[in-house]
């Protein structure tokens, strides 16, 4: 093959996802730079920061910023063993694709089936979190059920963005993310620069914290990992866009790579600001301060600052959301092209924009026939914490079913990405460092609860969980979609020589 002329991009990923058992249908347009933002976009720095800044200062103090470190190590952890995956194995739908390869098509399914109903309700809390956002725009004040509509109207604005194909999504995901980018450097700079109230001291001070929820050092800490967990998972929207990245088996783990770490630096650098720059971090860990973001931002540029930073944060949550709402639909199409989605013929439909709308309109009724569950705060606390848990199993299954594959001589990574040896170990680290963020965040504590939130929401992780592995393991028993597995996407036999050789 060395004798060969070389080939262009697009042939040749056309190729190889033939060699893999599939044919092109989505539009190949991307490169790593759109690849990147697709990753950035759902994993957000500003999105990130306000699901655990609150929480992780209220439960630990200033010290809870030492928990996003040892959470980005973990997640790159992670990223290692799907950057391995992802360069043998670059198709949409990555965690039920590897599954499928390296454990059989029953755990395949499940762990699929898992996957798409957490991006799925995570995209119906991205939803509901934005949407005060737009009222607070206009400083009014809304009911639930006006919070659900326009969560509603975010969910559909984003669909018709995504249904004109992976070009505009591109466009309209690299602009939010330039805003997004520029705004929380330049202010994160500014606060720590310009605006800090507090010594460095401050970030190894509970402020009596653990002692207020009653918990110890260690356990409050603890749970500030179980939420941190949260503001570097994302990643994988990359992989979604497998089929649509020039050079895909090289780029995508690139770009998980770069999307990862440049979130993770923009996050922890906000982090201390935020801290370092709120005027009383004391009322955060009392309760009387629920968004201590906004308070040091206005506190340190003024009254004036608030109405940009909410179109930031606007931006920021749309940009996250349509990333997010592509990803789950490619993970649908993934799935439905194999026949083992429920209506996969409608599911796996793609329009003439080359976009999965089949799999957009299931992820969109899907996420919004959660969002009345934003009628009740407790119960969209409930989905949120859920999400959270759902999220981290696959992480968790596919990074133990690789060690176990590995150890076994099933899988050795035949891509362009190879840890050599030095993989069985990422990889081992990997496993430790998942199932304890799942066991950690499935363990039930009040402290991450609301105050006399019910006892469901308390446990809400384990319940839905498993809820949704118990009916996707029902459906599996009734209508065995494993049996329509076999054969199909079978890679052909001179796949390895159209893989690119290992380093």
């Amino acid at each position: 093959m060395n004798d060969n002329p070389p080939r262009t991009a697009d042939p040749a990923d056309s190729e190889r996802l033939e060699a893999l058992g599939y044919r092109q249908e989505l539009r190949r347009s991307l490169g790593v730079l759109g690849n990147i933002s697709m990753g950035f976009a759902v994993v957000s720095p500003v999105v990130g920061l306000y699901a655990v800044a609150q929480v992780g200062m209220s439960i630990d103090g200033g010290a809870w910023v030492w928990a996003l470190p040892l959470c980005l190590l973990g997640q790159l952890l992670v990223v290692c063993v799907y950057s391995e995956l992802a360069s043998q194995w670059p198709l949409a739908g990555g965690a039920y694709q590897w599954a499928r390869r390296l454990a059989g098509p029953t755990f395949a399914w499940l762990t699929g089936w898992v996957w798409q109903f957490a991006v799925m309700f995570a995209n119906t809390t991205v939803a509901y979190l934005a949407s005060p956002w737009v009222f607070a725009l206009f400083g009014a004040t809304p009911t639930p059920a006006q919070l659900v509509l326009v969560s509603v109207g975010f969910m559909v604005f984003c669909t018709l963005v995504n249904a004109y194909g992976i070009n505009l999504l591109r466009w309209f995901v690299s602009l939010g993310i330039a805003a997004e980018a520029v705004a929380s450097v330049l202010v994160g700079l500014a606060l720590l620069l310009f605006f800090r109230r507090h010594g460095f001291g401050l970030l190894t001070d509970t402020l009596n914290a653990p002692a207020t929820t009653g918990t110890g050092g260690v356990m409050s800490f603890l749970a500030v990992i179980a939420v941190g967990g949260w503001a570097f998972i994302g990643f994988d929207a990359c992989v979604s866009t497998a089929e649509e990245t020039k050079d895909a088996a090289r780029q995508v783990p690139r770009a998980m790579r770069w999307a990862l770490l440049s979130v993770g630096a923009v996050v922890m650098l906000n982090a201390v600001s935020v801290v370092l720059a709120h005027p009383d971090p004391a009322a955060v860990v009392a309760g009387q301060d629920l968004d201590p973001v906004t308070t040091a931002v206005t506190a340190g540029f003024g009254d004036w600052s608030a109405k940009p930073f909410v179109i930031v944060v606007l931006v920021s949550f749309t940009a996250c959301l349509m990333a997010s709402q592509g990803g789950a639909a490619r993970g649908l199409y993934s799935l439905a092209r194999d026949g083992v989605f429920p209506f996969s013929r409608q599911v796996r439909k793609v329009n003439r924009h080359k976009a999965p709308i089949g799999g957009l309109v299931a992820a969109t009724l899907v996420s919004c026939a959660a969002l009345p569950l934003g009628l009740e705060s407790t119960a969209i606390g409930s989905l949120i914490t859920f999400g959270t848990a759902a999220t981290f199993l696959p992480f968790f299954l596919l990074t133990l079913t690789a060690l176990i594959a590995r150890l076994r001589g099933t899988w050795q990574p035949a891509g362009q990405v190879s840890y050599g040896r030095w993989g069985t170990l990422l990889n081992l680290l990997a496993v430790l460092w998942t199932g304890l963020e799942v066991i950690n965040i499935c363990w039930p504590r009040t402290i991450l609860a609301p105050p006399g939130a019910p006892w469901y929401q308390v446990w809400a992780a384990l319940l839905g969980v498993g809820l949704v592995t118990l009916v996707g393991a029902g459906y599996l028993l009734v209508r065995r979609p494993q049996r329509l597995m076999q054969g199909v996407g079978a890679e052909r036999p001179d796949t390895d020589e159209l893989a690119p050789a290992v380093i």
